[in-house]
């Protein structure tokens, strides 16, 4: 389902943009309709009204709780229930931040990613992503949504721009909190400059060197980092907001002297935040994560060369819950137990 579909069911009902706009906050901010000064059933058509359980009962299902995996940092991993039974995740982050998918599957194939190991399923409809943050809300508060799950956002733009600017107006999210990432894809730079709610940018950098790049993302658009770079500093300096550069740390992959000297050539002076997020390890992958000590002494000397840097920890590592990982285990236990069902036959 998308936004635009519930917003024409809507106003077939009866609704105008005021309806829309009460039930639409009501519904993402997890408010009740009967707060303010004219009571629901003063305030909406009688048609919205005679259908609002129905409607209701149907938002409830484009995103259910199928299992919830809380970490030592104070994040927790989502295992969310889409309405025709597939499963995506979300996790949410401390400090009020929560990481929403916008696909089940992902096309790019990142090497050291799970999430796109089977490929792409499907496209999640706008309002299943914003479910997402409807959902997370009756567990805690959120006040940031980053576009950083399952998924890669530009393979989805029309459904994930319509998500953002609904959060950024009847979800009262801050423009600056809502986080578009991407591998990098031309269409981007040219469509979320002229938004309505302009996103922050976080692009997947992983390596300053073409030819890794490749290796890595197999199906990334082919984008040298350099030019990457340069797209991500325009859109910053016409947003106000630094582009957060992400960079998956892997041991003896992109952890050397020569990424080191070509990150601090490629950002200095640049209007920009570089991430360092050790691997969260992936059963049945070869990559290994860096040690702490290696990750740290990396993010100090880009801070010594002038390069804002976080070291990041990536969220659910305790649980395993790398991003993907949780469906596959699902989908995983799901196929044992029918194998073991009487009158089936293990799987050889």
């Amino acid at each position: 389902m998308r936004i635009e579909d519930l917003r024409h069911r809507l106003r077939a009902l009866g609704a105008k943009p005021c309806h829309e706009q009460r039930l639409l906050r009501a519904w993402l901010q997890h408010l009740p309709l009967e707060g303010g000064p004219r009571p629901a059933e003063h305030f909406l058509p009688a048609g919205v009204r005679d259908a609002l359980p129905t409607l209701t009962a149907e938002l409830d299902t484009l995103a259910r709780l199928r299992s919830e995996h809380p970490g030592e940092d104070g994040s927790a991993r989502l295992l969310v229930e889409l309405a025709d039974g597939q499963t995506v995740e979300s996790v949410l982050l401390p400090r009020d931040g929560l990481c929403v998918s916008t696909q089940v599957g992902c096309a790019v194939g990142c090497v050291f990613c799970m999430t796109g190991r089977d490929g792409l399923l499907r496209q999640l409809g706008s309002a299943e992503i914003v479910a997402q943050v409807a959902l997370a809300r009756r567990l805690r508060r959120v006040h940031k949504v980053v576009f950083m799950g399952m998924g890669e956002p530009a393979h989805n733009l029309d459904n994930v721009v319509e998500a953002i600017e609904l959060l950024g107006t009847e979800g009262a999210i801050p423009h600056k909190n809502l986080v578009f990432s991407t591998v990098g894809d031309a269409r981007v730079f040219e469509r979320l400059p002229r938004l309505r709610v302009r996103p922050a940018l976080a692009l997947s950098l992983h390596t300053t060197r073409p030819g890794l790049r490749a290796e890595l993302l197999p199906r990334a658009p082919r984008i040298d980092p350099a030019e990457l770079v340069e797209l991500g500093e325009v859109y910053a300096r016409a947003t106000g907001y630094p582009i957060q550069y992400q960079w998956t740390l892997i041991e003896g992959v992109n952890d050397g002297e020569d990424e080191l000297e070509g990150i601090a050539r490629l950002l200095a002076g640049k209007y920009a935040v570089m991430n360092l997020i050790p691997f969260n390890r992936v059963e049945g992958l070869h990559f290994r994560r860096p040690s702490w000590e290696r990750a740290a002494e990396i993010a100090r000397r880009l801070h010594q060369r002038g390069i804002l840097t976080k070291l990041r920890r990536s969220a659910g590592q305790d649980v395993d819950g790398g991003c993907g990982q949780l469906r596959a285990r699902e989908i995983k236990l799901g196929f044992v137990r029918r194998s073991q069902a009487p009158g089936r036959r293990p799987a050889d």
